[in-house]
């Protein structure tokens, strides 16, 4: 009777271990839960959010707890580089920032990252090339490389700098609703579907790109690299690291000559910060606007078509979690072709991180409102929609051959479709202060 009791014990526990590994499989296997509910705020928080976004900051500002704009920074106020379409729009190549990764060595084996900041409150605080090669020298002899039949090394700059452009944040909130489920089930849908195209010898096709993860698991979405997962941590970094106000959730950015810059009080309190992340959380998302006159329609439903049949839509997917017209798989995908170089590699004292982004990877812009967001490309190194197609390379390619191989008609239709995504309708107007009250601080340019 015992061991009978036993059994159906033991069977029981193996039945339900047997379906809750076929329910964790199912779940994989699912898209996740979509957005269903749009962001909201009440209109007491986010005009306060509002004001704070494109208030001026100034040293030992009023509204700061702390010492206020600073010690080193990049602007004064955050509309004064996302103003394109309104406040939270994109920026122009003017208020790009130069972004540095320090790659990892035989003493250093993380990988560090931040800003050559263009200001500073006072002149020995400012940031600069010299200063950052200082904290991160040249090793020599450091990078193996390997041509042909020739072995040699020279010297290894673990400095990575690149100019990097402000991205738009129209939607920010939808695209935070957006789970990382969601963006490991599409990965793992176009991994599917490119492997069944080289079974059937559909060979050289798109590539399918990776999730960031971070180190705590979670799937990035925010900044280039998709080094944030919520929409949160993004502007508490662009806080510290754009306009030097240490938050809550994050210190103020410090300068490079003065690393041991003394802890001052957080600038933004905890209630100021919530009604700062409260408005980007809500402004609008952009919208697809059809052009006037049958003509243009009929050329933008063309562009539209061919957007999908050229394969812009593999990593561009129109819809995602419920959230339509978004355009982006928030894959890390490569976008130059140097690394497929036959007969040449180079071998650096330590490899990055197996989920690191390398140099050339970087995340897939959405496209909603980028017809009101020139210029192109994380680098603004592309003033037209044009040129941003041609400049896809690596991953993209096969997309970039197609392009070129369409009619000037065609090319043409594609462009007009691109142009129909604007920026939204009722964003508030990016109302820029006037440069003469500024104070005269340090600049490095």
């Amino acid at each position: 009777m015992h061991e009978s009791s036993l059994a159906r014990t033991r069977r029981r526990v193996g039945v339900g271990m047997f379906w809750l590994g076929a329910l964790a499989v199912a779940w994989m296997a699912t898209p996740g839960v979509p957005v269903i509910f749009a962001p909201r705020a009440s209109a007491e928080i986010r005009a306060a959010g509002l004001e704070l976004f494109a208030h001026e900051w100034q040293p030992h500002d009023p509204l700061a707890q702390g010492d206020g704009l600073g010690p080193v920074f990049n602007a004064r106020s955050c509309v004064e580089c996302h103003f394109q379409g309104g406040a939270g729009g994109g920026g122009d190549n003017q208020h790009n920032v130069m972004g540095f990764e320090a790659f990892p060595t035989q003493d250093r084996p993380e990988v560090k990252g931040g800003l050559i900041h263009r200001f500073a409150v006072a002149n020995n605080l400012l940031d600069s090339q010299t200063e950052l090669s200082k904290c991160f020298p040249v090793i020599p002899n450091g990078i193996r490389v390997e041509g042909g039949c020739q072995v040699f090394t020279r010297d290894f700059d673990p400095v990575h700098t690149e100019a990097v452009n402000s991205t738009a944040l129209f939607g920010a909130g939808w695209i935070d609703r957006i789970s990382g489920k969601t963006i490991r089930y599409q990965n793992l849908k176009a991994a599917t579907a490119a492997i069944g195209n080289e079974v059937r010898g559909q060979l050289g096709g798109i590539g399918t790109g990776r999730p960031r993860v971070l180190a705590d698991g979670r799937v990035g979405k925010f900044g280039w690299k998709a080094q944030f997962a919520t929409l949160e941590e993004f502007v508490a970094a662009a806080c510290a690291n754009e306009i030097g106000l240490g938050s809550p959730h994050m210190a103020q950015a410090k300068p490079m000559v003065s690393l041991k810059y003394p802890e001052v009080e957080r600038d933004l309190t905890d209630g100021q910060f919530r009604s700062l992340v409260a408005f980007v959380d809500t402004i609008p998302r952009p919208v697809e606007i059809a052009p006037e006159g049958r003509p243009q329609q009929l050329r933008a439903e063309r562009g539209k078509a061919l957007f999908g049949e050229i394969g812009c839509a593999v990593c561009h997917i129109p819809d995602m979690a419920g959230v339509p017209g978004v355009y982006t798989d928030f894959l890390l995908h490569r976008l130059d072709d140097r690394s497929r170089s036959s007969g040449y590699r180079e071998t650096p004292p330590v490899p990055l991180p197996e989920d690191y982004p390398l140099p050339a990877e970087w995340k897939t812009p959405a496209l909603w409102g980028v017809a009101d967001s020139a210029p192109y490309f994380h680098d603004g190194g592309s003033p037209t929609l044009d040129a941003a197609i041609q400049r896809h390379h690596g991953d993209a390619e096969p997309v970039t051959v197609a392009y070129r191989n369409l009619s000037d008609v065609d090319r043409a239709a594609l462009i007009g479709f691109l142009k129909t995504l604007r920026a939204p309708t009722d964003a508030e107007p990016a109302l820029i202060p006037p440069t003469a009250a500024k104070p005269q601080l340090a600049s490095n340019r």
